[in-house]
């Protein structure tokens, strides 16, 4: 097994550790499960990563016994200057934050307070970098409490998930620069990104699929792009395109009604070295509200990547729509409202649209259409 087989074999692990925890305190396959795990598999990924950070800038910390320690024994002014050395990816982390500080306080009386509100602290103090907003001015913070789902036991709780995070680390994952944070972000999300039926169902595009449109659309080296995708979900087509341009190159932009897949692509995109995308992520209704402008006007995009849904029901805001302002965006009219089946009504060709009207004049586009989507047109002429 070559290390970065036996890094992804241990990572893998540690999310199936987590998720046996909360099985074990009655949350397996409940709502909230997704939460718990995704926000304390990224409180130990920024952990690992502010440790890395740090001992890139103070090559002693790598040699202490123990580095947490070392860092104890800076001076305020020693850790306020080290912290701004920090690079922009990285999580600002008092000591008191520390995976090891939590580690040493777990039999103290109300763990689970204490964890709760660290994860609190940590999310507060670094809201400018690791923030979503919504479209219409929020905040959506890094870290929710994560204890407060479990009926009881909840210090037995806080204890068992941090006690599955100390036996691994990422860091010489940062070292190495393995890439394979895509295929376990896959599995990270495998049971909490699927299509459960409600009316913004979460849509997800394989990354075999991705990485094809993403080849399409890129054919030569770019520098200072923009890549936006107005359905992101999860963000699997904008992660791969910015891997294929180079994460330094582009700048991501997205808009998702979805909460959850909002999220989902914030982890993302700080596991995949994007954070300073992060900003540019809505959360919010893409055809009713469009929120990435300049100057009054709908931005424009260099490239452009969408899996949109395919049927939704969108008769409540369809009349807001056919508005003059919105003449040059839907171009090619919008569907009417059916009798019947308002549920498939075709908003795909809407986002079509949209995505027409964001695309530069020199931009190039990827969408994925349903199947039959070319020759029901050309049956309809």
């Amino acid at each position: 097994m070559t290390t970065s087989q036996l890094f992804d074999s241990k990572a893998k692990q540690l999310i199936d550790d987590l998720k046996a925890v909360c099985a074990s305190y009655g949350l397996g396959n409940d709502g909230n499960e997704f939460k718990i795990i995704t926000q304390i598999f990224l409180y130990k990924f920024l952990n690992d990563k502010f440790a890395y950070e740090a001992k890139q800038i103070a090559p002693a910390l790598a040699t202490a016994d123990s580095w947490e320690d070392a860092l104890r024994a800076y001076t305020a002014d020693d850790y306020d200057m080290l912290l701004a050395q920090l690079g922009g990816s990285t999580a600002q982390l008092k000591p008191e934050q520390f995976l090891s500080s939590l580690y040493s306080r777990q039999n103290e009386e109300g763990f689970a307070r204490i964890l709760d509100n660290t994860l609190i602290d940590i999310a507060a103090e670094n809201s400018a970098i690791f923030s979503v907003k919504t479209d219409d001015g929020e905040l959506v913070r890094l870290f929710d409490p994560v204890t407060e789902y479990v009926a009881s036991k909840r210090n037995e709780f806080a204890k068992a998930l941090i006690n599955k995070l100390v036996d691994f680390s990422f860091e010489q994952i940062f070292a190495e620069k393995f890439d394979f944070f895509a295929t376990l972000f896959e599995y990270l999300i495998k049971d909490y990104n699927k299509d459960g039926g409600g009316k913004y169902a979460e849509y997800y595009t394989p990354h075999a699929v991705a990485k094809i449109m993403a080849a399409c659309l890129v054919t030569e080296e770019r520098q200072s792009v923009t890549c936006y995708d107005p359905s992101a979900g999860s963000g699997t087509l904008l992660m791969n395109l910015a891997h294929r341009i180079g994460e330094e190159k582009c700048s991501l932009y997205s808009q998702d009604i979805s909460q959850k897949s909002s999220s989902l692509l914030r982890l993302n995109l700080i596991l995949n070295n994007l954070v300073h995308s992060i900003p540019n992520i809505i959360q919010g209704n893409t055809i009713q509200h469009p929120e990435h402008k300049e100057n009054g006007a709908l931005k424009k995009f260099d490239y452009i990547v969408s899996n949109p849904p395919f049927k939704l029901d969108f008769s409540d805001f369809r009349d807001e729509l056919d508005s003059k302002a919105n003449r040059s965006r839907f171009f090619a009219g919008i569907p009417n409202v059916p009798k019947a089946k308002k549920d498939s009504m075709a908003i795909y060709l809407l986002f079509i649209q949209h995505i027409i009207a964001t695309l530069s004049q020199t931009g190039k586009a990827a969408i994925v259409v349903p199947t039959g989507f070319i020759t029901a047109q050309l049956r309809h002429r």
